[in-house]
């Protein structure tokens, strides 16, 4: 547990130094917030699906701790260009201790950089129903950052080089976020966008965070716990494989 901690710390302190990329990281969730909250209002109001700020929070939340979630996988292929790769394979642990530091680091930073952006829809009029909802909301934050810094992991153990990570972001990190249902409503889709919305990981985490926060649940809370569950199971078994595998 040692070294495990010790490189979850490492992620914590490096994250806490980058001020600027603190304040970087929260210009586009603001930007979905503010400009689409506001600007979108009056026209999902008049559609009838009542306070569209309400109802996008959620999805601008769990936006953030994807992006930040996935971006710990880069700062995997930083580590390796840098020489500090090497330096922690080489020790005497066992690899899958690095991996599960390094992961739970990441989504310990994301999930922080999820909860700013919900202080700051908080400030900006979103409303919780409950309590206890907050706390529910905040245990699929959790699983959410788990699910995607388990991702980034195995994407960063995969690629070799930044260029190839543009293009995951590209091709893999945008769609996940547009087909989740974070910007607009699950129901009444086309046969195809609503296959490719039940593929998409972060649909679950998402209606989760409805769920818990606003009580508008599409899949079910059940239904959306027990998939990300599984796919975190899932996520960092690969995870470890590729790390294992991973060669400096």
């Amino acid at each position: 547990m040692a070294v495990v901690y010790a490189l979850w710390l490492r992620e914590i302190k490096r994250y806490l130094r980058s001020r600027a990329q603190v304040l970087a990281s929260l210009g586009q969730p603001l930007m979905y917030l503010l400009v689409l909250g506001f600007g979108l209002g009056p026209v999902f109001e008049r559609a009838g699906q009542g306070n569209y700020l309400q109802f996008v929070a959620p999805g601008v939340v769990g936006m953030t701790i994807l992006f930040s979630s996935i971006f710990s996988g880069a700062g995997l292929l930083w580590d390796r260009q840098f020489g500090f790769l090497k330096e922690t394979l080489v020790a005497p642990v066992p690899r899958i201790q690095i991996m599960v530091g390094r992961t739970l680091g990441g989504a310990t930073t994301a999930l922080a950089q999820g909860t700013l952006v919900l202080t700051v829809c908080l400030i900006a009029g979103f409303r919780p129903h409950d309590a206890t909802g907050v706390l529910l909301g905040a245990g699929f934050m959790a699983l959410i950052a788990i699910v995607f810094a388990a991702l980034g992991t195995i994407i960063g153990a995969t690629l070799k080089d930044m260029q190839g990570f543009q293009l995951v972001m590209n091709f893999l990190v945008m769609p996940i976020f547009f087909l989740s249902g974070a910007l607009y409503p699950l129901s009444n889709l086309p046969v195809a966008l609503t296959v490719a919305t039940r593929l998409d990981p972060l649909s679950y985490g998402v209606d989760g965070l409805r769920g818990a926060f606003i009580d508008q649940s599409h899949f079910g809370l059940g239904t959306d716990f027990a998939v990300l569950a599984v796919l975190a199971g899932v996520f960092l078994a690969l995870g470890a494989r590729a790390f294992s595998r991973l060669q400096v």
